[in-house]
């Protein structure tokens, strides 16, 4: 890689268009991608239609649209013409939406024809031209009366480093969407240094099917790839097991971002359910060199399902039940796990397949600083602060948060607790905002608590909430794995139900401190909501 090239999307776009021009870079799983030669005209294409909208360097335009090729070329579009980009989660509802397209002040949305009735009644002052995404078929403007496909731009852009790309606006657990500016230069930088902490060759192959429009799915797996001439692949539909499985036979692919639980949900629906169906091998699970020899054999299973190839499974988002992350490292599976924010584009510090360590995120990647502040001298924990350029520029026109955010010598806050051991690597304890203060002035961490209750049968998620000074735990169980296991028994369900939450109880508090003591279990009817890194939204249950 030429290490001058400019820190911007297009200085690295056109690296990689003259260097792989014929490489497969965007597709989805069932057809053949598109080459990076074919990525170029589209672009200039979106570009000309961008033009005649009357967008300029700086202006805003929105996408709304579940993943796609049509995604990135749209957002490769936008940036390269230095306007800014802002990616709209399709899990927004129609209020969220109208708030962030008033806010961005954006002129032209793309939107994907699933998601339309989401901007049915859709109408700012400054919005002038809807396009749907899919097709690039004008769906109404004020200033055009039809979208060219057969016109290309022949204007070059001058875009800087330090020129806003992106506005993300976060999905946060706190409730508050705020706007996230990241800079070229933000994005690359941190695209870069991912790519030097993971190796990413042109054979490469990506499955992706986290939200383009988060900053990790974006930066890592969308800029990554694009950086190193690999290609990227996307589902049609929902990962599904009846639609991720087929697809990663089709593709096998080498390269794979996650979230915890949908690694988490393989281990309890699959993994576990399998070992626990004989007696003997459930015996033997408990003795730990007999554990390694199953979860080994279990591991092999679960990298064929993946299509037999990968040879990175990047973990990040939340944090990761560490039950669960054994079964990994036992399993030789190569995963790895890194830690990041949407206003550190994202990743922070991380880890590669041959560098893991249990329960840690691993050390700051290059070229960064990272330390502690308020460090609790019984503990070792701290809040985590970073400096780098890979830090935001701000919030969008919030400047009394964005200071809130920095200390007076400009290092951004995380909000995260974490310590160091002295190689240097990050072990993350909770967001601060989520510590709940014991009786007696300790810190308890409900994260914590709920990686050993999530190991609990029937378990699905659980959520630890403060109530009255008591520690209650919400739990959310599989009721059709549950009703099928007492089928046959003539017992009522509520007190099969009460009998599991005697049993549970028992089992937290033999495994938790005491001050982590569970008083008391509530059954959750229906699944926790959750952001798009499938973080439950603890702000929804929170008791007044």
């Amino acid at each position: 890689m030429n290490l001058k090239t400019e820190l911007t999307i297009p200085s690295y776009l056109k690296q990689s268009f003259d260097k792989y021009p014929n490489n497969p870079f965007l597709g989805f799983t069932d057809e053949t991608a598109l080459t990076y030669l074919e990525v170029k005209q589209k672009i200039k294409n979106i570009i000309a239609n961008l033009e005649n909208c009357g967008i300029k360097p700086g202006d805003k335009v929105a996408i709304l649209s579940n993943n796609m090729p049509n995604w990135g070329i749209t957002y490769f579009a936008i940036t390269s013409m230095g306007a800014i980009a802002v990616p709209i989660l399709p899990d927004f509802n129609s209020v969220e939406i109208q708030n962030i397209m008033e806010h961005s002040e954006s002129k032209v949305m793309f939107v994907a024809e699933i998601l339309a009735s989401k901007i049915a009644e859709l109408q700012t002052e400054y919005l002038n031209s809807i396009i749907r995404i899919n097709n690039f078929e004008l769906i109404k403007s004020t200033v055009i009366d039809h979208y060219d496909t057969t016109i290309a731009t022949n204007q070059e852009y001058e875009v800087k480093e330090s020129d806003i790309a992106v506005i993300i606006y976060t999905s946060g657990t706190t409730g508050n969407s705020k706007g996230v500016m990241l800079s070229h230069k933000n994005l690359m930088f941190d695209a870069k240094q991912s790519g030097i902490l993971q190796p990413i060759f042109e054979n490469d192959k990506f499955l992706s099917f986290l939200p383009l429009s988060h900053a990790y799915e974006n930066t890592l797996g969308l800029l990554l790839p694009m950086q190193n001439g690999a290609s990227v692949y996307y589902l049609r539909k929902l990962p599904t097991p009846a639609i991720l499985l087929p697809a990663l036979e089709q593709v096998k692919p080498s390269i794979m971002l996650s979230v915890p639980l949908i690694i988490e949900k393989i281990y309890r629906n699959k993994i576990m359910p399998t070992i626990n169906s004989k007696k003997i091998t459930k015996v033997l699970y408990k003795i730990p060199a007999t554990r390694k020899f199953l979860n080994a054999a279990a591991g092999r299973k679960l990298m064929k399902s993946f299509g037999g190839n990968i040879r990175f499974f990047g973990i990040g988002g939340a944090k990761l039940d560490s039950t669960v992350e054994r079964f990994l490292l036992e399993a030789k599976f190569p995963y790895a796990i890194g830690y990041g924010l949407t206003e550190t584009s994202p990743l922070i510090a991380g880890v590669n397949p041959k560098t893991v360590r249990l329960n840690s995120t691993g050390p700051a990647i290059e070229d960064i600083e990272l330390k502690l502040i308020d460090i609790n001298p019984a503990t070792g924990e701290g809040e985590v602060c970073v400096k780098g350029d890979m830090v935001m520029q701000g919030y969008y026109k919030e400047p009394e948060k964005t200071k809130e955010v920095f200390t007076e010598d400009g290092w951004f806050k995380t909000g995260d607790l974490a310590t160091l051991d002295k190689d240097g690597f990050l072990f993350i304890k909770g967001r601060s905002k989520n510590v709940i203060v014991g009786s007696s002035g300790e810190n308890i961490y409900p994260e914590e608590i709920e990686s050993v209750i999530n190991n609990f049968e029937f378990v699905l998620e659980s959520l630890v909430v403060e109530e009255k000074g008591r520690l209650v735990a919400m739990v959310h169980l599989n009721m059709e794995e549950l009703e099928a296991k007492y089928k046959n028994m003539k017992v009522e369900l509520d007190v099969i139900l009460e009998e599991i939450k005697r049993d549970m109880l028992v089992y937290i508090n033999s495994k938790v401190n005491k001050f982590s003591f569970i008083k008391g279990i509530t059954i959750q009817k229906t699944p926790f909501e959750k952001t798009p890194t499938q973080k439950i939204k603890r702000y929804k249950y929170k008791n007044d």
